[in-house]
């Protein structure tokens, strides 16, 4: 599914290009310009890494996932027309990695995940969340590393498809309409799913906004 969605769609395709500059820039790849090629991965590469990352749980095998979105975007070029916005396809061609990534790596019964943490912090754990994996924290309130463990943690808990859309909605300022695409899902749907995944962090992190604890660390249902 990863490249049908730019073109399935072909009758968007002028709608996209005019409103969005990275489907301009990738119309340029598809028309053999390289120097685009290089200002979309220099735009998304470090942004997929973060997400497959938190998807995959495994730096390594993130980076060798974007590696691998980039080749799907390039050989698809010739054939590129928009039917989405750039970001929205690449989003569901990494999706679908991170989801084929996981399935092997269940059928190997591999197991990571997470380490440490502790500390105080705020009201609204998916604002923090964000706004500490932006690096944008306030050193005054934490230790930058030690958020970060946090947010991986906390995001940790959250089953794949909240982790997802949480991702998205929070790290990328995706729109619900734009995730739902991208996970093939209803926007009422994704609504449902962000609203259980606050549920989800609001009740992992209370106890290490209030005590230090360490978040749990066992998936969601």
């Amino acid at each position: 599914m990863g490249t049908q969605l730019a073109t399935a769609e072909g009758s968007s395709g002028p709608h996209y290009e005019l409103r969005d500059p990275d489907v301009r820039l990738m119309m340029a790849v598809r028309d053999g310009d390289a120097r685009a090629f290089e200002e979309l991965m220099l735009r998304y590469q470090n942004r997929l890494v973060t997400i497959l990352e938190h998807l995959i749980g495994n730096r390594e095998t993130a980076e060798d996932l974007t590696q691998e979105v980039f080749l799907r975007v390039y050989r698809a070029r010739h054939t590129y027309v928009p039917g989405a916005k750039f970001s929205t396809w690449l989003y569901t061609i990494a999706n679908n990695l991170a989801a084929n990534a996981r399935r092997s790596r269940s059928r190997r019964k591999e197991v990571n995940l997470p380490t440490q943490g502790s500390g105080p912090q705020a009201a609204n754990p998916l604002a923090e969340l964000a706004q500490a994996a932006s690096g944008l924290m306030p050193a005054r309130q934490l230790d930058k590393a030690e958020m970060r463990d946090i947010v991986r943690l906390s995001l940790a808990v959250l089953s794949e498809r909240q982790r997802m859309a949480v991702l998205l909605n929070k790290f990328e300022n995706m729109s619900y309409a734009d995730i739902a695409t991208t996970m093939d899902m209803t926007p009422q749907a994704v609504k449902s799913l962000l609203m259980r995944a606050r549920v989800n962090l609001k009740e992992v992190l209370e106890p290490y906004l209030e005590e230090g604890s360490r978040p749990r660390t066992e998936p969601s249902t």
